[in-house]
C-alpha cells in the first residue's frame, strides 16, 4: 500500500512504498541520492553502489528529472539528512514513466522561463511547488464558502451557461450557433439568481463559469473565469448584503490563515489578513473627495472609480483603519446596471469591494418592482420588450433582495500577492490566448 510522504516521520525502520516524480538525482561515486516529491513532499532515497545494489544501480543509469518512480524500501530516521532527517533505503524501484532530459521550461526558477512560455507548457509549470499550494489554498477556499452557506441555509444552484443573447445585459459576449438559432455563452447568472428569489429560495449561492468577450491584455482580465455569486431575499437595504459579505470573508480568510499561513509565508511571503477591524464603508463622493485632497489626484470619469482611484482608495483605507478591504458605496445610475435599486436621492443602492487597489466585488439591492424595473431599463436605452421574459419573474410577486458576484482568481492572486491574473487560473482563457 502507498505512503503518502508527509506520513513518513512515523514509520521509521519500516518498510514504506512511495510514488511520485524525481525532484533531483545526484550520481556520485559512491552512492546516488534521489530525491522523490508527491503531492505532499519530498523523500530522500539513498542507494549505496555496492554488490547487493547492482541492479537498483543499472536500472537508474538512465533515470531523469521528473520521470516517475514508485520506491520500496526501508524509512530510516538519519538527523544527517537535511532533507526532513530521514531516508529510504530501497530494496525495489519502478521506474513508470521516463521524461525527456531536457525541459521547455525551468521548474525550479520560475523567472527562469518567460510566463508565456510557461503557459504553454502549463501542465509542467503546475508542478512547482507555489502552485500546487495555490489549488490547495483554492480548495480550503471554496471548502470554506460551502461550509458558511451550509450552516446559514443557502440553496446552491447551478444556472445555464448558454443563454439567449436578451439574457445577457453587455454586448461583449461570446456567440454561438445553437441549432440554428444564436446564442451567447452566459456573461453572469445575474438573471438566474433573481429568478430563484422570484421561485422564493431566499438565500442561493453559486461557484460556476462565466465568459466575457474583453479584448482586454490587463493582469487582472480574462475571458473565461470562475464567478462567485450570492443573493439573498426579504432585505431592507444594501447593508445587510455587505454585512454577508463581510461576515462571509471573514470566515474565509481564518480558514486559509489557520490551514495554509506557514506554507503561504515560506513561499509566497505574504501575510493572510486577519481581519481585526470592521472593512470601512465609504461613499463614492467621499471617496472622490478623499483621493483628490489627500492624494491630489482626479480620476477622469465622475460616476466611477478608475484603475488609479481604486489603488489610492486602499492606500487610505490601509493608512486610517488598518483595512486591506474597503466597500465603496452610492455609485449613481450612469455606472451600474439597470437592475440596481436607487436610493430617495437617485443613487443606487449598490457597492464595489476593493482588496489590495483593485475591485473584486460588485454588489446591489436589486429593483423587484417590474414598473419601475422596466421604466430603468428604458432609461438605460433599452428595449423592455427583449427582456420581458425578465420583468416577467417580479408580475407574481417577489421579495426584496440583493447580492453580490465576483472572479474568483481576483481573489485568489490578491491574497497571494501574485502580480497577474495567469498565475492563478488552472488553465488562463485570454484574447491571444486558446492553448492548451
Amino acid at each position: 500500500m502507498r505512503t503518502l510522504i508527509r506520513e513518513l516521520a512515523s514509520k521509521n525502520n519500516e518498510q514504506v512504498m512511495i510514488s511520485g516524480f524525481v525532484d533531483s538525482i545526484r550520481n556520485l561515486q559512491y552512492v546516488i541520492f534521489m530525491v522523490v516529491r508527491d503531492r505532499t513532499g519530498k523523500v530522500q532515497v539513498t542507494i549505496e553502489k555496492n554488490e547487493a545494489n547492482q541492479k537498483l544501480v543499472s536500472l537508474l543509469e538512465p533515470l531523469t528529472n521528473e520521470s516517475t518512480v514508485k520506491v520500496t524500501g526501508t524509512l530510516i530516521l538519519n538527523e544527517k539528512v537535511k532533507l526532513n532527517g530521514m531516508e529510504i533505503i530501497p530494496s525495489e524501484i519502478e521506474i513508470t514513466s521516463l521524461s525527456k532530459e531536457v525541459l521547455p521550461i525551468d521548474l525550479k526558477n520560475k523567472e527562469g522561463s518567460l510566463r508565456e512560455t510557461r503557459l504553454d507548457y502549463r501542465f509542467l509549470d503546475l508542478r512547482r511547488e507555489e502552485n500546487l499550494l495555490l489549488f490547495k489554498i483554492e480548495t480550503t477556499i471554496k471548502n470554506a464558502m460551502r461550509e458558511y452557506w451550509a450552516k446559514n441555509e443557502f440553496i446552491e444552484i447551478t444556472t445555464p451557461k448558454i443563454s439567449g443573447k436578451s439574457a445577457e445585459s453587455g454586448a461583449e459576449v461570446f456567440a454561438i450557433d445553437y441549432f440554428g438559432e444564436t446564442a451567447v455563452l452566459s456573461q453572469s447568472p445575474q438573471f438566474y439568481k433573481q429568478m430563484a428569489m422570484a421561485s422564493g429560495f431566499e438565500k442561493i449561492c453559486e461557484i460556476g463559469p462565466a465568459f466575457r468577450a474583453e479584448n482586454s491584455h490587463t493582469s487582472y482580465h480574462a475571458t473565461e473565469i470562475n464567478m462567485v455569486d450570492m443573493e439573498i431575499s426579504n432585505i431592507d437595504s444594501v447593508d445587510e448584503v455587505m454585512d454577508l459579505e463581510e461576515d462571509w470573508l471573514k470566515y474565509i480568510f481564518k480558514r486559509v490563515k489557520e490551514t495554509h499561513q506557514e506554507d503561504i509565508t515560506r513561499l509566497f511571503k505574504t501575510e493572510i489578513f486577519d481581519f481585526n477591524v470592521e472593512i470601512p464603508r465609504i461613499t463614492l463622493e467621499e471617496a472622490k473627495k478623499i483621493i483628490k485632497e489627500k492624494y491630489n489626484y482626479v480620476g477622469e470619469s465622475k460616476f466611477d472609480l478608475e484603475r488609479k482611484e481604486e489603488e489610492l482608495i486602499y492606500k487610505y483605507a490601509l493608512e486610517k483603519y488598518n483595512s486591506e478591504l474597503v466597500f465603496v458605496t452610492k455609485y449613481p445610475f450612469e455606472a451600474r446596471p439597470f437592475y440596481h435599486m436607487l436610493d430617495e436621492d437617485g443613487y443606487t443602492m449598490s457597492f464595489d469591494l476593493i482588496y489590495k487597489g483593485l475591485e473584486i466585488t460588485t454588489g446591489a439591492k436589486r429593483e423587484h418592482r417590474p414598473d419601475i424595473l422596466e421604466k430603468q431599463i428604458i432609461e438605460k436605452g433599452i428595449d423592455p420588450r427583449t427582456l420581458d421574459f425578465y420583468i416577467d419573474f417580479f408580475r407574481y410577486g417577489c421579495p426584496p433582495h440583493g447580492g453580490l458576484g465576483f472572479g474568483f482568481a481576483r481573489l485568489l492572486m490578491l491574497m497571494l500577492n501574485i502580480d497577474n491574473i495567469r498565475e492563478a487560473t488552472f488553465i488562463y482563457r485570454g484574447p491571444t490566448r486558446l492553448k492548451p
